[in-house]
């Protein structure tokens, strides 16, 4: 990917950059709530914008799960495999109580994963916003920020299960916004 855009948010340099499709950069920083907390950021192409780039933001549970609400209408079953892998890998992930654990999950290791894993699930390439493999990217991270910030979380388990057993849209919404 050439001219890449700054990924520096508010005077921060990001741990890593995952470069994604060549349409995400997603900029992993040191967060403030723990010693290994991740803040996520990423930017989006944008024909409209000058730089070609959206502006830097925050990836959100809920612009994960609208995501997946538009997928889960256009390929439910699909969606659902999705979602039961999201599930599984849940119960694996552990949280971050080392350097060297930060290290090796903020890798192109973790990028190539994501992108075999995205492959399996190719009718959802082309629903929603965002891509798969940003999303499955963003979805690792957001469970390894939530366990490793407090190990008891279960937010995003609970997005996980609501959006598997088809629950309404305010439930969905109302778990993903939850503070």
């Amino acid at each position: 990917m050439t001219n890449l855009p700054n990924m520096i948010s508010r005077g921060m340099e990001p741990l890593f950059i995952f470069k994604v499709n060549g349409s995400y950069i997603l900029g992993v920083y040191q967060g403030g709530l723990s010693d290994f907390d991740l803040l996520l950021k990423y930017r989006q192409k944008d024909a409209h914008s000058k730089s070609g780039w959206s502006r830097i933001r925050t990836p959100k549970h809920v612009h994960w799960a609208v995501d997946m609400i538009i997928k889960m209408n256009t390929e439910s079953a699909q969606t659902k495999k999705f979602i039961e892998s999201l599930l599984k890998y849940w119960d694996t992930v552990e949280p971050l109580k080392t350097r060297k654990q930060q290290v090796d999950l903020l890798s192109d290791k973790l990028i190539e994963e994501v992108g075999e894993e995205a492959r399996q699930y190719k009718k959802l390439a082309n629903k929603g916003e965002y891509s798969l493999k940003f999303l499955l990217l963003v979805a690792k991270l957001l469970m390894v920020q939530e366990k490793t910030n407090l190990h008891t979380a279960f937010m995003f388990k609970e997005l996980l299960d609501a959006l598997l057993d088809g629950k309404d849209i305010f439930k969905i919404i109302s778990i993903a916004t939850h503070r």
